[in-house]
């Protein structure tokens, strides 16, 4: 499943990236990287983009981005 799939106020963790290349490398900078908890923090009223709380941190990320991060439950 992929990041894009999480609920609001879920926490996930990180198990993977599908992106490869200078995009695998920003997820990576983000905070992105397996192992990692991510929590859904909110969505915009339209659905794109949604945030995450990642590190302390709290990130928007696109659908299209968010899709390329693979996650558990």
């Amino acid at each position: 499943m992929t990041l894009w799939d999480a609920q609001v106020g879920e926490s996930v963790r990180v198990t993977g990236l599908a992106a490869t290349g200078s995009g695998r490398r920003r997820f990576l900078d983000l905070g992105f990287v397996p192992g990692t908890l991510i929590e859904v923090v909110r969505r915009s009223p339209l659905g794109d983009p949604v945030a995450y709380r990642v590190r302390g941190a709290t990130i928007a990320l696109r659908g299209v981005d968010a899709r390329q991060i693979l996650i558990e439950r």
